[in-house]
């Protein structure tokens, strides 16, 4: 499956880019995080982030499908 993956705040940061395409061949979202945590070494553990699908926040149980968009949120601090 084909997914376009957006990375925010520290994951971008890691990942040294905005967004990437990728082909992946299964539809967790728990194991895709795993695999990119893994490419980019990301530090953030998958418990501390929010998991967005095609513009809605879903729940890690959600299957992925072709073409999604999938945005792992991180944690945000303001002030």
């Amino acid at each position: 499956m084909k997914y376009r993956v957006l990375y925010f705040a520290s994951l971008r940061d890691q990942a040294g880019v905005d967004t990437e395409e990728l082909q992946a061949v299964h539809a967790d979202p728990r194991r895709l995080y795993a695999e990119l945590r893994e490419r980019h070494g990301f530090s953030l553990k998958q418990e501390t982030l929010r998991l967005a699908v095609n513009g809605a926040f879903v729940g890690w149980d959600h299957a992925l499908a072709d073409g999604d968009e999938v945005v792992f949120v991180p944690p945000v601090s303001g002030g």
